[in-house]
């Protein structure tokens, strides 16, 4: 395992848990239908019993994509984290405010009642998926930033990044690209939630309702995300000389990632199809409630096949538009040889931690969930 190896090895880790991470974005996607998939108290009392036993995945799952990067892509972590500070803080608000209303919205002597953390629940599948979609479409078109690793020699300013704009990330929403995709999280969290839900509630209504609301929310879910990788694929991508090392623009980059690593290209076009799939079957044949598992993995294998044309075959991962050779690749904003090989070895006990989460989810879903057994459940949020 040389330095390269370890460095492509642990982009691949990143964008996994970031394909794993926007499955599990369905809890926000039925936090965002609260008030509409719900028409009276009984039935928001199941949506928020059936995602509040698995909201804690998503969170624990952000917050493991953020300590990977800090560890193994330091300068990255530096880069963005601490300057498009206003939209990571925006992102890690919605998602501490999701935490405070499970636990509290039941407790008693709730001063401010259900109505007030059910709607932080609402801001936070609302807000959470679009700024993260947002956030991550800069990946490919790239930030107002600059960097001169010179500036450690620098006692009075030992800066290494510096951010173009007063606006801190929030420029972003200027992008339509970062519009496309950050619609397209929201709404592909939504579509993911109505099939979760089909797959696990006993309640008839919310069933048959949460089939009409996948077939509102796939089709917009299926435009923006058409329009985002069309238009992806045709612009100017951030390629790497993989010998000078100098960035330019090239076009049709990400799709000529896609076709020169058609392993990479083969299984993003698999995972497109089983999101399609477990849509597809579940709007045609009222039988079939195992769309969510379908989905679930061909959203996995999606995101995290995007992502990885962001980093391999010598492109800028997070490119600055503002000037192309401070944009960051795997190379040169990773840690060190040793520090990613201790980590490597760590890494051995992911498979073990996957099995007990999936052992845990199957525990917590022995059987469908009705408005009967949360009077049973020894804990009801």
């Amino acid at each position: 395992m040389d330095y390269s190896f370890l460095q492509h090895y642990w982009w691949f880790l990143i964008c996994l848990i970031g394909g794993l991470f926007a499955f599990l974005l369905f809890v926000q996607g039925g936090q965002s239908m609260l008030f509409s998939l719900a028409k009276e108290e009984k039935e928001r009392m199941i949506l928020v019993n059936a995602l509040g036993r698995k909201w804690e995945y998503t969170y624990t799952t952000l917050v493991t994509f953020g300590g990977a990067l800090f560890a193994s892509f330091p300068l990255f972590y530096s880069t963005s984290f601490g300057g498009a500070y206003w939209v990571w803080m925006a992102i890690l608000l919605c998602f501490v405010i999701q935490a405070v209303s499970y636990e509290y919205q039941s407790k008693p002597g709730n001063t401010y009642g259900k109505t007030t953390y059910r709607s932080f629940l609402f801001i936070n599948g609302l807000l959470g998926t679009f700024l993260v979609g947002a956030a991550l479409a800069t990946f490919f078109t790239g930030s107002d930033f600059t960097v001169n690793k010179g500036n450690l020699t620098d006692i009075a300013n030992p800066i290494i990044s510096r951010w173009g704009t007063e606006w801190h990330g929030l420029e972003a929403l200027a992008e339509p690209r970062c519009w496309l995709l950050g619609l397209t999280v929201f709404f592909l969290a939504r579509t993911l939630a109505c099939l979760f839900f089909v797959n696990r509630l006993a309640d008839e209504t919310l069933v048959n309702r949460s089939r009409k609301f996948l077939l509102y929310n796939s089709i917009p879910f299926v435009v923006f995300f058409l329009a985002f990788v069309i238009w992806t694929f045709l612009a100017k991508g951030y390629a790497v000389d993989p010998v000078t090392k100098v960035v330019e623009l090239v076009q049709y980059k990400y799709f000529l990632n896609m076709v020169e690593m058609p392993i990479v290209g083969i299984v993003f076009l698999v995972g497109v199809l089983l999101v399609l799939f477990g849509i597809g079957k579940t709007l045609l044949s009222k039988e079939f409630s195992k769309g969510i598992w379908f989905s679930g993995i061909g959203t996995v294998l999606t995101v995290c096949m995007l992502l990885l044309v962001t980093g391999f075959n010598n492109t800028a991962y997070y490119p600055s538009a503002t000037d192309l050779q401070s944009s960051l690749t795997i190379e040169n904003s990773s840690s060190s040889e040793f520090t990613l090989t201790v980590m490597s070895i760590v890494s051995i006990l992911i498979p073990f931690v996957l099995a007990y989460i999936f052992y845990a989810w199957n525990a917590l879903e022995k059987k469908r969930l009705k408005a009967e057994d949360l009077k049973d459940d020894g804990h009801v949020y």
